[in-house]
């Protein structure tokens, strides 16, 4: 085994400093997750309009249809998903510390949201918003029948 084939000290690398440079690697950006479901209060207010904020420029900077982002966007839960996780993939993307890949890698992470964003709405409020009705699980389980399959074995 030569030198060059010797394992590399990852910590010696990140943490040396070789004269008035230090090689120190920024920490990795993040951004907080957001659960629309359980927010209240003043917490809701503030991440619900910082959403509307960026959705409202995703949508013109990159010319999203109406077909795909209706106005009632906020309604449609779905949407509401896909919409926050493109914000925050689109926050740590182009955050100050990144090393230059988050802004091809927000590209590229559109281009794989942008169908299930058509999915997520797909014009059910082509004519004014039509209120969803979710599917309800009241009364459809048999308690019974699923007691039996939770005790049994599942192979």
């Amino acid at each position: 085994m030569t030198d060059h084939d010797d394992p590399v000290d990852l910590d010696f690398l990140l943490h040396e400093d070789i004269g008035d440079v230090d090689f120190e690697i920024p920490a990795a950006s993040s951004a907080p997750v957001v659960d629309f479901r359980t927010l209240e209060g003043a917490d809701a207010r503030a991440a619900w309009d910082l959403l509307r904020e960026w959705v409202e420029w995703f949508a013109v900077r990159y010319n999203i249809s109406a077909s795909i982002v209706p106005a009632c966007w906020f309604k449609h839960g779905a949407l509401v998903d896909e919409l926050s996780a493109l914000h925050i993939a689109h926050t740590v993307a182009f955050d100050p510390s990144d090393t230059g890949y988050g802004p091809i890698g927000w590209h590229e992470q559109l281009s794989v949201a942008m169908p299930r964003l058509r999915r997520a709405y797909y014009g059910q409020c082509s004519r004014g918003h039509d209120s969803f009705k979710p599917r309800s699980w009241t009364n459809a389980v048999n308690e019974q029948e699923w007691d039996g399959w939770v005790k049994g074995a599942h192979a």
